[in-house]
């Protein structure tokens, strides 16, 4: 690779790391808040699921990937929280 192109593929690579840190702070944000908060049911169902489109924003077409990752570890607090089976 020349040396514009190795730039190039390390300001992807930067890019990229940002958006998966800034994805990252939300969702442990959006965990605390609802952890710690005492907001009803399907106020925190919207929380996930903007958090779920801010994702989709970020990295686009990773749909399953968020499901897999971070749907389960948001199911289990609100099965937790509210009681839910």
């Amino acid at each position: 690779m020349d040396e514009l192109e190795e730039r190039l593929r390390r300001n992807d690579l930067e890019e990229e790391n940002r958006r998966v840190r800034t994805l990252r702070r939300l969702v442990d944000f959006s965990f605390a808040y609802i952890a710690q908060s005492s907001i009803p049911l399907d106020q925190a169902r919207a929380v996930v699921e903007g958090v779920k489109r801010y994702a989709l924003r970020l990295f686009p077409n990773k749909e399953e990937t968020f499901d897999l990752i971070y749907l389960p570890r948001f199911r289990r607090l609100l099965q937790e929280k509210y009681q839910l089976h």
